[in-house]
């Protein structure tokens, strides 16, 4: 992707972040040279990877195969290893008309994914076989804590305000229904690692390579390697 049309995604996503009056941390506005200028004091951000994400799964193609997402809060996989670890995520994510999240599952975590408001968004299921295909069997999820049993491959649909609680191992794709526009939507899971818990159907690029044709207007999380060095 080039970093202007990532810059002209982040203009775009947090005015409708702005306009659902939905509020990012600080560090969410910080230019390059704001982020040098952190040294260790950042390293939470660095190293649990909050902050902004945006990725068109090496499909060349951000408006029908992408998503943008900002990760709020997260712990890490040793946490989950101590009794009073931080062992839970948060993130938010905007969804556009039919634009896909392929086909994936999680081994380790489970989540709810909120529809926040804006448009609905459409969920399709599937179990896992143990070879990691998609199986044929029903599938039963907890959509706003009642229990759904829907067949393979069948979709949801969440409506603003609705919710579905997806365990590990649930295959799922979404996007955001036709005519009814971009959507605004949430996660709280457990400890998110995008580096090593996602399970794709179909082989993607989960961080695009970017060609730099101009300057970063923010940083996103693969960017922290070059911009932000501890000091000392």
């Amino acid at each position: 992707m080039k970093r202007s049309e990532i810059n002209t995604i982040l203009r775009q996503g947090m005015a409708f972040l702005s306009a659902r009056q939905f509020l990012l941390p600080p560090f969410a506005a910080w230019s390059a040279a704001t982020w040098r200028r952190q040294g260790s004091a950042a390293g939470e951000i660095v190293s649990q990877q909050l902050g902004w994400d945006i990725t068109d799964f090496g499909s060349g193609d951000f408006a029908h195969v992408g998503l943008l997402l900002f990760t709020l809060r997260n712990g890490t996989l040793e946490e989950l290893q101590q009794p009073l670890g931080k062992v839970y995520a948060e993130k938010i994510m905007i969804v556009q008309e039919g634009q896909v999240t392929p086909t994936h599952f999680h081994h380790q975590k489970m989540e709810d994914i909120i529809n926040r408001g804006g448009g609905n968004l459409v969920i399709r299921l599937w179990n896992a076989t143990p070879d990691d295909g998609l199986a044929d069997t029903p599938v039963s999820v907890s959509l706003d804590g009642l229990r759904v049993t829907v067949p393979a491959g069948a979709t949801v649909i969440l409506r603003p305000g609705s919710s579905i609680c997806l365990r590990q191992r649930n295959y799922h794709r979404f996007w955001g229904e036709a005519g009814q526009g971009p959507v605004l939507v949430g996660e709280v899971s457990r400890v998110n690692d995008d580096r090593t818990d996602n399970r794709f159907l179909e082989p993607v690029g989960r961080f695009p390579a970017i060609e730099e044709d101009e300057e970063p207007l923010h940083l996103l999380c693969p960017d922290y390697a070059r911009f932000c060095k501890p000091q000392g």
